[in-house]
Order: C-alpha cells, then structure tokens, then sequence
C-alpha cells in the first residue's frame, strides 16, 4: 500500500444522528463499524440492521469489526448486509481459514483481529487467506481507551512476518489513535488506522481524517520497513 487508510469509527459518533456523523467524514477510506454483543466483550453495541441502514446512508465503505462470539455464524450476514470488509476476532473463531475463505467467496475483504494478549506468530501461516489484519491496541469493548505502547513491537512482528512471505496484506491498529500515537504506529508497520474520539471529537472531523493521513504518511516516508514498498 502506497498511502495510509484513515477508518474513523462510528463508536465516537452520536448514534441518534448516524447517517450524517458518517457524512462528516467523508474523504476517509472506510468507516468503521464496531459489532459488539456484551459476550466477547462487556458492551453491547449495534447489529445487522444498522449496518444495512448505513450501507445505504453512506457511499463510504463499510469496514465491521465483530467483537462477538460464534463468529463463523454470523460474519457472513454483515458482507451479506453491506460491509465491504469484515473483521472477525480469532479468539472467537472455530475454523477461521474456513471463514476467511467465506466471507471472500461472498465479495468482501478479510479480516482478523487479534486481542492484546494474543501472539501473532502462531498465525503467520493463515496471513494468505487474509487481507487484512487488525492488531488491538486496546482492550477491546469500549472507545476512549488509552493506546497501549506494549503494542509497538507486535506491530513491528507482524509487518516483518508479512514481509518475510511477500504479502499484500494490509496491517490495521484500533485503540487509542490519534495525533500523537498515529507516527509511531506507522514507524511500526500499520497502514491502517482506525480513530475514533481523535476524528469525531474534533470540531471538524473531515480535517481530522486528513490531517491524521498526512501525520500517518509522513513517517511512513522515512519507516524502514516502507522504504521501497
């Protein structure tokens, strides 16, 4: 990937007003969508039929992050209700190859997430059946978490495994994203960037958006790893 994505996550947003909280961000590459079912993770957020509501509010694609149990149930139903990209936890996945697989065979993108505490290496060899990954920088459940700079070498093993097999795989960081976390995750190897409060709790939220891809940009020009990516 040439230049950094910028997803901001509709968690930060006023839920009364969703249709337009996502036209505020228009020029961002995606819109993030946390799924969460007070299982997973201890909160309870929106489902299906919002995703649907805003696939048809919204020409921004629609990236969901389920933060839910059973995953290989129920992630087919969100490309099925307009995500263009649906992530799904590997704690809470049975056969994620096989999941991976259906969600492509139905059109979208991808994804795995994995949790603080889980490693990635175990995971290098399921990278092919993926298009992206989502490394959590936070405890996953709620926004306005402080971002965990524990993360940083995670990131850095992840982009060196991605590397190492030639994949174009995309490397995506949730939790705590913002002005002043946005370089450093970058210099690690993400080039996918998920911000919640730092985009929706700005008073313009597009300029937020683009002013966090310039940041993410800049030290993606001088990371080792980028260097003739």
């Amino acid at each position: 990937m040439d230049a950094p994505q910028i997803n901001p996550s509709i968690l930060s947003a006023d839920f009364a007003r969703l249709a337009d909280e996502a036209r505020a961000v228009q020029g961002a590459d995606w819109l993030h969508v946390d799924v969460m079912d007070n299982h997973f993770v201890p909160n309870l957020t929106l489902g299906v039929p919002i995703v649907e509501s805003l696939a048809r509010a919204t020409d921004t694609p629609l990236d969901c992050h389920l933060m839910i149990e059973d995953a290989d149930r129920w992630a087919p139903q969100y490309v099925e209700a307009g995500a263009s990209s649906v992530t799904f936890h590997v704690e809470a996945a049975a056969a994620p190859v096989r999941l991976a697989r259906e969600i492509r065979a139905k059109g979208a993108r991808a994804a795995m997430a994995l949790k603080p505490a889980t490693p990635v290496e175990p995971y290098e060899d399921l990278f092919p059946e993926l298009d992206m990954l989502l490394i959590m920088t936070v405890e996953p459940g709620f926004g306005g978490q402080a971002f965990l700079d524990i993360m940083l070498p995670k990131i850095r093993r992840a982009r060196q495994l991605i590397g190492k097999h030639g994949l174009d795989l995309w490397l995506q960081v949730d939790g705590g994203v913002s002005a002043s976390t946005i370089e450093r995750c970058a210099e690690a190897g993400a080039d996918v960037f998920v911000a919640g409060s730092a985009v929706y709790g700005a008073q313009d939220p597009a300029d937020a958006v683009r002013a966090l891809r310039d940041q993410a940009a800049g030290a993606m020009s001088t990371a080792s790893w980028a260097c003739g990516h």
